[in-house]
């Protein structure tokens, strides 16, 4: 505990930039996968291929993915930018068959009513398809958001600094302060991420949290009469 008192300002840092990987990466994965799930989509017999590739491409180990990007795109293995493609690769994997299965859940129903009363294809998909696939949406990012912030620490092995820094520094030198602070305050800023991520989703779909309201309260009027 002593240990973590008199380094905070050092975690403080780590924990920037753990946040500096990983967050852009999770933008990324989810601006590729609507476009792409959207595709899928359209033309049925690509679903399956587009939807079962990027889902392969989690299998890929990271931390030789991390070592191969370097010699593939240029940059130096330290450079962050490696890590921030190798956790898009991996949000994309897992983000795609959530905004699939979100875009593929809004009925034709739907659809057609929309075009009836005057949308455009762009139109209604901006209006109409996507708030109606948000939760779902939303819950795949939540998915990718967490995974993205534990696979950052892997790239400490390659000496770029995340929160990771502190296993492979306390583990080198026999600090389990070190080690501790590294494990705790990865899960806090997964866990701190995933509120921001609920709280946005209420302020961005409130028509999502009166539906979920409108049960309760339907019940405790039976209860109260």
């Amino acid at each position: 505990m002593n240990w973590i008192l008199d380094n905070l300002p050092r975690i403080g840092e780590l924990t920037l930039a753990h946040l500096a990987l990983s967050l852009p990466a999770v933008i990324i994965a989810f601006v590729l996968s609507i476009p792409l799930a959207w595709g899928a989509n359209r033309v049925r017999a690509l679903r399956e291929p587009v939807l079962t590739g990027t889902g392969l491409l989690y299998a890929v180990p990271s931390l030789p993915l991390f070592i191969l990007l370097p010699a593939l795109i240029g940059t130096s293995v330290r450079d962050p930018l490696n890590v921030v493609i190798a956790l898009s690769i991996f949000g994309l994997a897992l983000m795609v068959r959530s905004a699939a299965e979100a875009l593929d859940a809004v009925t034709d129903d739907v659809r057609t009513s929309a075009t009836a009363i005057g949308f455009s294809g762009v139109g209604r998909f901006f209006t109409v398809e996507l708030p109606l696939a948000g939760p779902a949406l939303l819950a795949g990012v939540r998915v990718v958001c967490v995974s993205s912030i534990s696979l950052v620490s892997v790239s400490a092995v390659l000496g770029v600094s995340s929160l990771g820094s502190l296993f492979t520094d306390g583990f080198a030198r026999n600090i389990i302060g070190s080690i501790v602070a590294g494990i705790l305050m990865t899960v806090v800023l997964a866990l701190i991420c995933d509120l921001l991520l609920v709280l946005a989703g209420r302020m961005l779909m409130p028509w999502q949290h009166s539906r979920r309201r409108r049960p309760l309260l339907a019940r405790a009027r039976e209860v109260a009469a």
